[in-house]
């Protein structure tokens, strides 16, 4: 009972503290054109917050060679899955910062001492010595190997968040309108 009557008097107490009358609920409710939505990506570009520029341009050209854009169907960059598993790592637990770092920073660190360049310099055939790792048999014990973990993650992120952007939906939307209209469905006469 005490709490009950503690939270319903908590906003007359607060709105006393701030010197500001309380705001009723009714009056939002009653004009809702006081609510202005939009959508955040119409608004503004996102902007990296927990990479560097050299991880981050690192896992562009890792998204790039790994979803690369196909006939109609955007890839990771066009999806912008970088800049969301930017977002998404920057909110993950340590243990999964702590292996996109390592994993990047490996990544580059192959770059350099094979081909004297950091890994979003390299072309698709030094790339493709990089990512060896990705050929090898799939088993249930994640590698030993940093760098491999980390490819095999980033790989299943970056698809999944390619194939769940809203670019891969509007793409496939399209695609099915397009095969809609040539479409070979008939009707049959009921006998």
């Amino acid at each position: 009972m005490q709490a009950v009557a503690a939270a319903s008097a908590a906003p007359a107490a607060l709105s006393q503290q701030t010197g500001q009358a309380a705001r009723p609920a009714a009056a939002t409710a009653q004009n809702p054109s006081e609510i202005e939505l939009s959508v955040a990506d119409a608004a503004a570009e996102p902007v990296a917050s927990f990479f560097n520029d050299k991880e981050l341009s690192a896992l562009r050209h890792l998204s790039d060679i790994l979803m690369p854009a196909v006939d109609a169907t955007p890839g990771a960059l066009a999806a912008r899955a970088p800049e969301f598993l930017d977002f998404l790592i920057a909110e993950s637990p340590a243990d999964r910062q702590q292996l996109y770092r390592t994993g990047l920073a490996a990544l580059n660190l192959e770059a350099a001492l094979r081909f004297n360049k950091p890994f979003a310099e390299v072309d698709r055939p030094e790339a493709d010595a990089l990512l060896a790792p990705l050929r090898q048999p799939w088993n249930h014990e994640p590698p030993a190997d940093q760098l491999a973990r980390f490819l095999i993650e980033a790989k299943d992120d970056i698809r999944t968040a390619t194939v769940n952007s809203r670019e891969w939906a509007e793409a496939a939307a399209e695609d099915r309108g397009r095969r809609r209209r040539g479409s070979s469905m008939y009707w049959y006469t009921v006998e």
